[in-house]
């Protein structure tokens, strides 16, 4: 390095060590951060996702670092960068690849990934059709910021960590830069995938993170111009020994000149691999050969004495003889296909320490042509193998070749068509240089130098370690040959004498397990749960708190259902009627019913003078109050009409209501209060549509004067007769001013008259069902299955009471099964039930039980069993439940879309394809129910087929004198095997919605008109989204924009609301009216972009748009201005949807302390000191009180003892209402209505919670009227919240997603408070529908505070999800469907039901391929557990099967554990304190403690956070297992690993080779007639043993089978055509490394609890939420309980060290949990 080098290299080193604190300060924040990340899925449920980008610098580094990656190896490397993208773009990611021009700078040090970026760059551009973005300079532009703001990307996936410091500064300043831009970061590292969803750790863009940025603007845009600057210095600094001082801008030019001469060599064209190969080599000699006689110049003035000079390069001729392999490896890759390539052999040998600069400077000049590659636009380059331009380990295996087999004797032709293709690749390098004479093509090699060193393993022709033998052990199973009997001839299996099979004999248990009974079965879950009052107790405390239970569900369902409860009598099965014939033959009456219909007629007239009476009472008083205060007449108005029955006495109502309207019309019209035109038009709409046929004309000529009055003549006139009294009518006068249709749509629209059946059905008492809904009753009259999709509140759950009551009328025997996704939900149900029903039933049974993992009550022994999907499923498995199943009658489903949930979707398919009976699925939001529907079907074929075999099987043994029991339980219904599809699209009320912002320090709020959330592309290719319906007022708006946007629109009079066909001179405008409207303006918007009108389409989406400006700031320190704001605008009650769980009751809090605030400011200053003086005076007057009624008990009671105690209490009575009207919070000052709750049951509700967590500041909050409900609180904490905001005392609510899924929380608006990942389509309609509920409101209002408007438009115009199928098989899930299978109390059908759920998955539905490989799954699953002892090879559980299935949960952490019980590592562990002793010391407790966290605890935390040390109470990162069990695990790894790659070797007979041979994204194909002419190619591609598995892409870098033998291997790395990958092997890898190969420590939460038992230490340190951790911690403990209960159950050795040990723990972590 010379003089001016160092001295720049010093300077730079100055200016970095200025802006080095503020760099860390910056690097110490988002470190901070990091494990406050969220590991979620990040596309959920949207069918086309948020629109995101990819910081493409963090791709391609992430992509470089994959393991079995090898350096040079191109197209290895293009595939793994597909194949992620591949991963977002099957899930329906949008979104950008963002290449920043300064990252470029970055690569100085490693120059070999310039043209590997710059190729990836134009590749993506040019062969895919990903939008990638290389015009920004950083991201600190402001043509960034411009970028951002117009296209509003949800989140930014980048890396945390680069391959230099410097770059990792780059990657901190894009995190900081896009939080400050309200743009969340997504981490590349950790991310994983399965079929439907990818993971990743989720960093939103909050208010602290932006307020950073804000605060160090100016030192963040000093830092990065420092660092800029620094990086540009260092890559002079890097260039400059390569090529002598000339610049980056020289060489570049140099690289121009040598492609533009190429165009002249090759006038016709050519492809980007001839091409770079012969530039890049042309230019790098020229530049090399400038190298070396610079290197000469400089060398002889150093020293005279050439011999000292030590020789570091290669000579000129060594550099052509490299060039010349080069060009070979070049024609290799244009002849020779990937299936012939993939058969390569690996050279390990290194390159020799001279070929360094030989590399550097080659690499140097690829990059440098590569950026000239769009100055050849105009010439005919064929950019298709940008992904293959070189491959090293291919040059290494021709180099190995020519230096070590060649030289040797080895001669081998190259073929001709190489030769030639060589020849003129090379001669055309000789024309391209023109400052010396080139060497001819041949010989390849003129100099002697080896270029590889030596090594005596050089080459790598085979797998190092050997796959097991392939091959299954054979079992004789009826459950295999029923499943995979047609699969298995093509199979291969293993020998009878085989040692995989021979191995097999009963291997000798571990000798402290000889007193373990390992084959005894388990109790279930279903024992184990905690039972509240089952079973007869005569206990006074038992029978008390069940009493206190029972009249509290009927106090929570009352509150649900405000219904008097039904008594349910047992009938006959009677014949079934059709009710949709025609009553007649009246004359068949019975005597008993005539007299009944004659009783029946003389009470409804007798009710009718009742309500006569009533009326002529308050009528007066009504009128005289509408005159007054119009609002609140109307409201009694509207009181009586809903309490009347009578049509006679309503119609009297309503004309009065008429009359006193017109009459304040006529007085007040000049104010132009249109409510009372409203008012007027509902009371006319009521009369003529419901009570037509019994007016009078009088009363006709009153809604005709009435309709004068408000200016619709042409609608009065048919109300008329004569003419002049039309004309007497001043109508300009009063007129409203707008044509009646106008009128209607823009102030009535949520008045509306739906369209609803009048005709009474029958089998409903309340009300008239609609048509649809008759379709349900239809359904379970019959027996069948529907699938019911219909919006939120629409009334399908109707159907399911109506099957419930039907089956309860039945019989005493049958069940129905309610499966609800939350316990919430369950406990919401059960209340609901037990409210609605009650039944006389036999001793020992009841009406209503409930079973979720926390307790279960009167489970087993019900009518009606509510329940959670994961218990249900306990008891569908469990094999001694059978016959508890076989009474099951119905099961209704209710939000069935969970089937493609997140978690726990697979139960939902199990339970699905297990059940025998009819069912009923409920949802709101599922896209593909069609596809559904189809699959059930198709299941119900199954149980056809089955039930007919079953049946033949019983008749005959019948005749044969056996006794049936099956035919008693399953035949003797005779169901149907029909499913339904009922679809109901109708909203009941209109949703509006409305974008809150702040503009000077106030809340606005703006309409956002459904149809601005649509854009032109959108419209063109999907049209309008069903679900996006517009209210009548909406409607009119979108009019009103289009006319305007085209002033000579054709059809717009066509369309004026007062010219529309279905609108003209029409009275009442139904809303049915009024949605025709709507689809003919939307297909009129169609029409214009269709014929080509976009610019007036696009201007009317644009007038539709609200103001998308949106102020900086915390907008959640405004959140009690909104809710003031809404409580003004009489929106309340409101639900305020907010996804974290601190935000939550943050929120709740802070709505308090403002309501406080306001107290306090306004109560008179002396007002403290009064309540101070009163409260002193009040507890002396106590005392006294207190003190007389002593006297009064030991004297004898004497008048004036009796009145100076009447004094006392009088004046104390007084002094208490003093205190509480001075304490009293002002109404204005609460959300809550006190009126609304009786006193003593407000008590009630709180004294439930009076032991809980939050049950103080729950009750403080409701005094407020104010609540929160997420999913960490208790079942109690949750159910005040919901009762008292039913009951109207709580008005505000801020709430997670556990209110979204079916909970009944009827209001009048929803307000989504704060964007998250979990807001997408299915989230935003679920929520959403809770507003406005029917029956309590006609129209629902939904807000959106801190939500962008972008994401605003996607939530309103996504679909909601495809149901998808998950991969539906897991190891334990077999053993499981064995256990029933053989040990079910019926066999038979225990087998049919474990075959239905192997053979009906979602997934392999209509996919026959899908379903071979589930197959074959399916056996290498028997496979496992035979070899692990869990089943025989017939198939029977033995050992300890049960302990497995038990911990099912928790795969494969209940394999490890079993398989660490078995070897005796736990009894090696629990060692007593003292021989004879039954405890165990701390330090046995705390290391079996770190054993189960490995296991059950498993929560990881971000790579990048090892760095941070500062922790208080916590250790946070959890140590490794204890040696021995970690020794244990690698072997138990090792030995899956094995038979998992062998499996793999046999299913790779599914892939689909010419898929395998195509990149995935682009689909350019490496397929070809393979090279047979050349004895060279053949020679060095010829090993075929040892790569069947793995992806030919990946053979590329010299990868065999045995590479499946690694630890956590890629998906990437396997063949993906056939659809599994290590996911589905259940090992547990105690390390898990990220994308860059950096370990992932695993959160120690459960060990540090127990050792400091502080929730707020692991908020503190292990960053977990107090909620959340109590969550987390919960489980872990009810793990420990199950393991200790399964262990004792299983041991007959009382004092067994292990038993005891878990006893123990589960004892002490329990009271450390109860204490919290």
């Amino acid at each position: 390095m010379d003089i001016c080098q160092f001295q720049l290299k010093e300077e730079m080193e100055a200016r970095m060590d200025k802006c080095t604190p503020f760099l860390e300060h910056m690097s110490s924040f988002i470190l901070d951060q990091l494990p406050k990340a969220e590991y979620s899925s990040l596309f959920n449920d949207f069918v086309e996702s948020e629109y995101f980008l990819i910081d493409g610098d963090s791709l391609l580094i992430t992509c470089i670092c994959e393991k079995l990656l090898k350096e040079g190896q191109n197209l290895h490397f293009f595939y793994l960068v597909e194949r992620y993208l591949m991963e977002f773009i099957d899930k329906g990611g949008q979104f950008t690849i963002v290449f920043f021009q300064d990252a470029e700078y970055t690569y100085f040090s490693v120059p070999e990934l310039l043209p590997l970026r710059t190729a990836l760059i134009l590749h993506l551009q040019k062969n895919t059709h990903i939008n990638v973005c290389t015009q920004f300079t950083g991201c600190l532009s402001k043509e960034w910021k411009t970028f951002l703001d117009e296209n509003y990307p949800y989140f930014v996936i980048v890396a945390d960590e680069g391959l230099n410091p410097l770059q990792t500064h780059l990657f901190n300043f894009l995190i900081i830069q896009s939080w400050s831009m309200r743009v969340s970061v997504v981490l590349f590292s950790g991310q994983t995938a399965d079929i439907l969803r990818l993971y990743a750790y989720f960093m939103p863009s909050l208010y602290p993170n932006q307020k950073f940025f804000k605060e160090n603007e100016k030192c963040i845009q000093r830092a990065y111009k420092t660092l800029l600057r620094c990086l540009k210095e260092y890559r002079v600094l890097s260039l400059e020994p390569v090529f002598n001082n000339l610049a980056s801008k020289h060489m570049m030019e140099e690289a121009y000149k040598t492609v533009c001469l190429l165009q002249e060599v090759w006038p016709k064209g050519s492809d980007i691999r001839r091409v770079l190969c012969v530039t890049s080599c042309s230019l790098f000699l020229e530049m090399y050969h400038h190298f070396l006689e610079n290197r000469k110049m400089t060398t002889s003035e150093e020293t005279t004495n050439n011999a000292k000079v030590k020789r570091n390069c290669l000579t000129l001729q060594d550099a052509e003889d490299l060039c010349r392999l080069h060009c070979l490896s070049v024609v290799f890759l244009l002849h020779i296909p990937l299936s012939q390539r993939a058969h390569s052999r690996f050279i390990t040998s290194c390159w020799i320490k001279d070929t360094k600069m030989f590399f550097k400077m080659k690499k140097w000049c690829e990059y440098f042509i590569l950026c000239n590659v769009n100055a050849l636009e105009f010439w005919n380059l064929n950019l298709t193998d940008l992904s293959d331009l070189s491959d090293e380990p291919l040059l290494k295996n021709i180099t190995f070749y020519y230096e070590n087999e060649d030289v040797k004797g080895l001669h081998l032709n190259l073929g001709s068509t190489i030769v030639k293709e060589y020849e003129h690749l090379w001669n055309t390098i000789s024309k391209l240089v023109k400052k010396f004479q080139v060497g001819k093509p041949f010989p390849i090699r003129t100099t002697t130098l080896q270029f590889l060193r030596k090594n005596p393993l050089s080459i790598k022709d085979t797998s190092k370690e050997i796959v097991p033998n392939l091959g299954f052990i054979p079992m004789s199973c009826q459950m295999v040959d029923k499943f995979s009997g047609d699969i298995l001839k093509d199979l291969p299996f293993l020998k009878s004498d085989d040692p995989v099979v021979t191995s097999l004999v009963k291997q000798k248990e571990f000798d402290e397990l000889v007193h373990w009974h390992s084959h005894r079965l388990l109790s279930d879950d279903y024992d184990r749960t905690k039972s509240n009052f089952d079973g007869k107790s005569n206990d006074p405390w038992v029978l008390k708190n069940r009493q206190k239970y029972h009249r509290f569900q009927r106090f929570y369902g009352n509150s649900l259902d405000p219904i008097s409860s039904k008594l349910i009598v047992t009938q006959d099965t009677k014949p079934k009627k059709n009710f949709n014939e025609a009553k007649n033959k009246k004359a068949h009456e019975t005597k008993a019913e005539i007299i009944a219909r004659e009783n029946k007629n003389r009470l409804c007239v007798k009710e009718e003078e009742k309500e006569e009476q009533k009326w002529n009472a308050v009528s007066f008083s009504i009128e005289v109050e509408m005159t007054r205060n119009f609002s609140s007449g109307v409201k009694s108005l509207e009181n009586f009409l809903k309490s009347c029955k009578s049509n006679s006495v309503k119609v009297r109502v309503e004309l009065v209501g008429l009359t006193a309207c017109l009459k304040v019309w006529k007085e007040r019209h000049r104010d132009k209060d249109l409510n009372i035109a409203v008012q007027m038009m509902k009371r006319i709409h009521s009369l003529m549509d419901k009570y037509s046929e019994l007016l009078q004309d009088a009363d006709r000529q009153l809604i005709g004067r009435c309709l004068m009055y408000l200016g619709f003549d042409e609608l009065a006139k048919s109300f008329y007769t004569d003419q002049d009294a039309v004309d007497n009518i001043k109508k300009k006068k009063y007129s409203v001013g707008i044509g009646p249709a106008r009128f209607q749509l823009q102030h009535m629209g949520h008045y509306l008259i739906r369209e609803e059946r009048k005709d009474p059905d029958p089998r409903v008492q309340d009300f008239i069902p609609d048509t649809w809904q008759r379709e349900l009753l239809d359904v379970v009259e019959n027996y069948e299955s529907a699938v019911i999709v219909a919006p939120t509140s629409s009334g399908k759950t109707y159907a399911s009471y109506y099957c419930m009551e039907k089956v309860l009328k039945e019989s005493d025997e049958g069940v129905v099964v309610y499966v609800a996704p939350t316990k919430a939900l369950v406990n919401q149900v059960a209340a609901t039930v037990q409210n609605r029903y009650t039944k006389n039933l036999p001793d020992g049974q009841v009406l209503c039980g409930v079973f979720t993992r926390e307790y279960r009550h009167d489970a087993l022994n019900c009518q009606v069993l509510v329940t959670v999907p994961a218990c249900f499923e306990i008891l569908l498995l469990a094999p001694h439940r059978q016959q508890w199943v076989k009474r099951i009658r119905y099961i209704i489903f209710d939000e069935v879309h969970c089937l493609g949930g997140e978690i726990g979707a697979e139960v939902w398919e199990h339970l699905l394809v297990m059940i025998r009976c009819p069912f009923l699925a409920l949802s709101a939001t599922i896209s593909n129910p069609e596809h559904l529907t189809e699959w059930l079907q198709s299941i119900k074929h199954y149980w056809r087929q089955e039930d007919k075999i079953m049946e033949k099987r019983m008749a005959s043994k019948r005749s044969a004198g056996c006794h049936a029991s099956f035919s008693k339980n399953y035949l003797q219904i005779k169901q149907s095997y029909k499913v339904r599809l009922v679809l109901y699209g109708e909203r009941y009320n209109d949703l509006e919605k409305y974008v809150c912002s702040i503009k000077k320090n106030d809340i606005c709020f703006d309409h956002f008109h459904p149809c601005a959330a649509v854009t032109i592309d959108h419209i063109e290719r999907y049209g309008f989204p069903s679900d996006l319906m517009l209210s009548p007022r909406e409607s009119l708006q979108l009019y009103d924009t289009m006319l305007q946007a085209w002033k000579s629109w054709p059809q717009a009079q066509n369309l004026c609301p007062e010219n529309f066909t279905h609108f003209k001179n029409k009275l009442i405008i139904k809303k049915m009216d009024a949605r025709k409207y709507e689809e003919s303006l939307k297909e009129e918007l169609r029409n214009w972009i269709k014929n080509g009108n976009i610019e007036q389409a696009k201007m009317v989406l644009k007038s539709l748009s609200p103001d998308s400006s949106s102020s900086s700031g915390d907008k959640l320190m405004k959140f009690p201005l909104l809710v003031e704001e809404l409580k003004k605008m009489g929106k309340l009650p409101a639900i305020f949807f907010i996804f974290n769980i601190m935000v939550v009751e943050e929120c709740a809090r802070r709505v308090s302390i403002s309501l406080e605030e306001k107290q306090e400011r306004k109560r008179p200053p002396k007002a403290d000191k009064a309540a101070h003086d009163t409260a002193s005076k009040l507890r002396k007057v106590k005392k006294s009180v207190e003190k007389w009624k002593t006297l009064d008990e030991k004297r004898e009671k004497k008048a004036r003892i009796l009145g100076q105690n009447f004094i006392h209490e009088a004046e104390y009575n007084c002094l208490l209402k003093s205190l509480e009207k001075n304490m009293e919070i002002p109404q204005d000052c609460t959300y809550a209505d006190q009126k609304m709750m009786d006193a003593e049951l407000l008590q009630m509700v709180f004294d439930r919670v009076k032991f809980e967590r939050k049950g103080k500041e729950l009750e403080y909050l409701a005094a407020r009227g104010i609540g929160y409900h997420h999913g960490s609180m208790s079942a109690k904490e949750k159910q005040l919240v919901e009762i008292l905001f039913r009951k109207g005392l709580i008005t505000v609510v801020t709430a997670t997603g556990t209110l979204a899924l079916g909970i009944n929380m009827p209001c009048r608006s929803v307000v989504f408070v704060q964007d998250s990942v979990y807001l997408d389509a299915l989230n935003y309609r679920q929520m959403a529908g809770r507003a406005g509920r029917r029956g309590q409101d006609l129209l629902g209002e939904v807000f959106f505070f801190d939500i962008p408007l972008p994401k605003v438009g996607k939530l309103i115009k996504s679909k909601v999800p495809e149901l998808r199928g998950q991969f539906p098989l897991k190891i334990t899930l077999i053993l499981r469907l064995m256990l029933l299978a053989s040990k079910a109390d019926d066999l038979e059908d225990g087998q049919a039901k474990a075959l239905s759920v192997l053979k009906h998955s979602l997934l392999s539905f209509k996919r026959p391929r899908a379903m071979e490989m589930l197959k074959l799954y399916f056996l290498f699953s028997l496979q496992f557990l035979v070899k692990e002892g869990y089943l025989d090879r017939e198939g029977n559980p033995i050992g300890f099967a049960g302990l497995v299935s038990h911990l099912h949960y928790h795969e494969p952490s209940n394999l490890v554990f079993v398989s660490f019980l078995v070897r005796g590592l736990f009894h090696k562990l629990c060692q007593p304190t003292a021989k004879g002793s039954k405890r165990f010391s701390q330090d046995v407790m705390e290391k079996l403690v770190l054993v189960l966290a490995n296991l059950f605890g498993r929560r990881y935390l971000p790579a990048k956070f090892y760095d941070n040390k500062k922790f208080y109470q916590s250790k946070v990162f959890l140590d490794d297992l204890p040696e021995d069990f970690l020794a244990a695990l690698d072997e138990y790894n090792m030995q899956i690993t094995k038979d998992f790659a062998s499996f793999l070797l046999i299913v790779s007979k599914l892939a689909d080779m010419k898929q395998e041979y195509q990149l995935p994204l682009s689909q350019i194909k490496f397929t070809g007639k393979e090279c047979e002419d050349s004895q060279l190619v053949s020679h060095l591609m010829s090993c075929r043993e040892g790569r069947v598995a793995i992806s030919p892409f990946a053979c590329l870098s010299g990868n065999f089978d045995d590479a499946l033998l690694q630890p956590e291997i890629s998906s990437h790395t396997i063949l993906q055509t056939f659809g599994i990958n290590h996911a589905q092997a259940p090992v547990l890898w105690p390390k898990r490394f990220d994308n860059q190969g950096r370990r992932m420590p695993l959160n120690a939460y459960a060990l540090d609890f127990y050792k400091h038992g502080s929730l707020e230490g692991l908020k503190q340190d292990n960053r977990i939420h107090t909620g959340a951790a109590y969550d987390l911690l919960k489980d872990f403990l009810l793990t420990i309980k199950s393991i200790s209960v399964s262990l004792r159950e299983l041991c007959v050795n009382q004092d067994d060290n292990v038993v005891l040990a878990f006893e123990q723990l589960s004892e002490t972590y329990h009271e450390k949990l109860s204490k919290v």
